[in-house]
């Protein structure tokens, strides 16, 4: 049997080639033996919209049963925070989420989730990772009718225990009072019910059950969200764009004429919201790859701020521990205080609609009050699709330190963390490092408008290949 690893966020593989039935229930039986060793009685199962959901939810759930752990599970697919969410509000030890995220289509996945609503900490995580076996123990797996009877298996409606959540911590009335306009894609994905119940009255993209996404990997970045930007460039009665990814926990958003607003530039916005107009303290905790404009607006706010190895797991972490305001992730996961400790694409759109509606600013307005602050840049990233010996070899000149330029730019200085980053001064960077969800090489840099920052890219890629 194949190893099975569990990389940044989860383990993720290829249906039908190492995700499989077999290879769940091993992965299951590792979770159940884990929970029953640290006493957890109870878990909470959901599963978004890819293929086979539904087949390895309930063999999770078969696993699990025969082990005496009880099931609360969706009768129908859920996104992440939905599921994080019932862990926290049932006071169950432990969530399973069958997810590959944004993952492509071919891909599904095994997310935990702990008690207090988030990722389960990495420490516990290669716990678990260790206890996999090579062929699952078991040679009886109930049905999920026999569970039912014998009390160890109930469905639970995670969407409406969410919606319910939202109501309460919103101001929905008064955001539809404001009337901005909203566009919405779902890419497919776990939100398609959820954000149209929320905000029946915005323009939905992908709301449709599709578990294939079209061919097209469920990650809300812009190359893979034209139909929502033209949609938005075309049309005057929108002032907002929402994208969230396959299992809706991270987001994309776009202003009122079509242009893409990445994660960097979401983080700066909740920071401004919270610490400043709305006055609130806290710890500002971002990873690796997020621009550096966060220490600047951290700084003018007098709020302190930590960064942290690339995942949301070590965000989460530290959410249980300290006071955390904002905490968030390149990649699209985001957090706040007044939320259970997890990224939820869903929610930090209703925070950044909300600052829209409270302020009577455009989304380009408050991103130019962001400017003001801490000056104008861009971010991007290039995934590079490269051989396994390419990648290493450029990983291993990374570590070495070797690269003394990029082209025309020269490295002024090198930060080693997860991943590597050279600064190339004029607040310019770029950072390399191996993807933790997928075979892929990626690099990221930042500069002051986006032509550079794509002749940056452009640079690194002829000079490491």
């Amino acid at each position: 049997m194949n190893s099975i690893k569990f990389g940044t966020d989860g383990w993720r593989a290829i249906i039908a080639s190492d995700y499989t039935v077999e290879n769940v229930r091993r992965v299951a039986e590792a979770t159940a033996i884990w929970l029953k060793n640290t006493g957890g009685k109870q878990v909470v199962i959901g599963y978004d919209c890819r293929f086979g959901g539904l087949l390895f939810a309930n063999t999770t759930a078969s696993v699990l049963g025969a082990y005496g752990i009880k099931v609360l599970m969706s009768p129908d697919f859920a996104s992440t925070p939905m599921v994080s969410l019932g862990v926290a509000k049932t006071n169950s030890q432990l969530g399973v989420v069958i997810t590959a995220s944004h993952n492509p289509p071919d891909y599904n996945g095994y997310k935990l989730k702990s008690h207090f609503g988030g990722p389960l900490s990495p420490a516990q995580v290669s716990e678990v990772e260790a206890l996999v076996p090579e062929k699952c123990s078991l040679s009886v797996f109930p049905s999920i009718e026999s569970l039912q009877q014998a009390g160890l298996f109930e469905y639970l409606d995670l969407e409406q225990m969410y919606l319910d959540h939202v109501e309460k911590s919103f101001d929905l009335e008064g955001i539809k009072k404001a009337k901005v306009g909203v566009a919405y894609d779902a890419m497919y994905g776990a939100g398609q019910r959820a954000m149209p119940r929320i905000l029946p009255d915005a323009h939905c993209l992908h709301c449709d059950f599709n578990p294939s996404f079209k061919g097209q990997a469920p990650e809300p970045i812009h190359k893979n969200l034209q139909e929502l930007s033209a949609l938005i460039a075309n049309n005057p009665d929108i002032q907002l764009g929402i994208a969230t990814d396959g299992d809706a926990d991270r987001i994309g958003l776009y202003d009122e004429t079509g242009k893409f607003v990445d994660s960097h530039h979401i983080l700066l916005l909740l920071l401004l919201y919270l610490g400043k107009y709305k006055g609130q303290k806290g710890h500002i905790i971002i990873t690796f790859s997020v621009t550096d404009k966060m220490k600047k607006l951290a700084a003018l706010l007098n709020l302190p701020i930590e960064v942290t190895a690339i995942g949301f797991k070590y965000i989460a972490d530290i959410m249980t521990q300290k006071d955390v305001l904002v905490g968030g992730e390149e990649s699209g996961g985001l957090a706040v205080k007044g939320h259970i400790p997890e990224r939820d694409g869903i929610w930090i759109g209703l925070m950044i609609l909300e600052f829209m509606s409270t302020t009577g600013k455009s989304l380009k307005e408050l991103i130019q009050e962001v400017y003001d602050l801490v000056g104008s840049f861009w971010c991007d990233r290039d995934d590079l699709h490269i051989t396994e010996s390419q990648k290493q070899s450029v990983i291993k000149h990374c570590d070495n330190q070797t690269y003394t330029q990029f082209g025309s730019f020269n490295i002024q200085e090198t930060v080693q963390m997860d991943g590597t980053k050279f600064l190339l001064g004029d607040d310019r960077w770029v950072m390399i490092r191996p993807s933790g969800t997928e075979p892929v090489l990626r690099v990221y840099a930042q500069a002051e408008n986006e032509e550079m920052v794509r002749t940056i890219l452009d640079e690194v890629k002829a000079a490491i290949l």
